[in-house]
């Protein structure tokens, strides 16, 4: 059995209070981090973690890393499969819904080629919302069975609560919109390298 170490946790202020001495790792999505994000953050979404590891692994050994997201629970994630991997990271209690919500400055690019998009947590609810209605609609209209469309999404939903995981996420982060092109991954990846 392996013995994996704390998970760590910042808050707002300390982050802020040591951000120029922190690197900083985004795992949202390409859109959710165009949208405003910590300064100086590189972006390296949740699902492409285990790709960035050995440039983890060298910011790792030349100072902390901070890992956030918008509200700590992928950040949360990231950090616990990293400290797996024995690279030990911190998380920003909060996400960066926290650090806006202390007042501090998000960094949104004035010229970035990302449209803005939606949070993943918005992603879901509308998702999730539209195929319950759908499930409604179709039980009414074409046949009682289609009812279950909608059972098999509430189910769903409260499996993700109840495991703090979210399917419906996993499943749209794959979307053209939520990946993050091959440039700006290799461009994450060298930041990691040389900072």
């Amino acid at each position: 059995m392996t013995n994996t170490p704390a998970l760590v946790t910042l808050g707002t202020e300390q982050a802020r209070a040591r951000l120029h001495e922190l690197t900083v790792i985004d795992v949202r999505t390409p859109a959710e981090y165009a949208s405003g994000h910590l300064p100086g953050a590189v972006n390296i979404p949740l699902d492409h973690i285990r790709r960035a590891l050995p440039e983890i692994r060298h910011a790792a050994e030349r100072g902390d890393v901070l890992v956030v997201c918008a509200s700590g629970a992928r950040s949360d994630n990231a950090c616990k499969l990293l400290a797996q991997q024995g690279i030990i990271t911190a998380t920003l209690a909060g996400g960066t819904a926290a650090w806006a919500a202390d007042g501090h400055d998000l960094h949104r690019p004035a010229a970035c080629d990302t449209r803005a998009g939606w949070s993943m947590e918005r992603q879901v609810r509308f998702t999730a919302g539209a195929l319950v209605l759908l499930g409604l609609v179709l039980g009414v209209l074409v046949h009682p069975a289609l009812l279950l469309i909608s059972a098999g999404i509430s189910g769903g939903l409260v499996f993700s609560a109840l495991t703090d995981t979210c399917g419906m996420a996993a499943v749209l982060g794959k979307l053209p919109h939520n990946r993050p092109r091959a440039a700006d991954l290799d461009e994450a990846l060298t930041a990691l390298r040389t900072c």
